[in-house]
């Protein structure tokens, strides 16, 4: 990865941006590990909600040990990080 790409942003919904270089994964909200990886996000401050209100369809996981939920598909997320880089 470029420079470059490390600055690029990603648009995670509702004009939510995160850097497209310090993302490590993108998962399903759905499954029990998922939801304790949020809940225990939240209780130590590292969880970021970008839902604005609606239903959680993705988790991001950041590279500094942040969580962020977004309201946007992965695979629309995933897309969105092809067409960024």
């Amino acid at each position: 990865m470029s420079e470059s790409d490390a600055f690029q942003l990603l648009n995670i919904g509702f004009g939510n941006l995160v850097l497209a270089g310090r993302v490590v994964s993108m998962v399903n909200p759905s499954s029990a590990p998922m939801r304790r990886l949020r809940e225990d996000a939240k209780q130590q401050g590292r969880l970021v909600d970008a839902t604005q209100g609606r239903k959680t369809r993705c988790i991001i996981i950041m590279d500094s040990g942040h969580v962020i939920l977004s309201a946007v598909q992965p695979e629309t997320i995933r897309q969105r990080f092809g067409q960024e880089l």
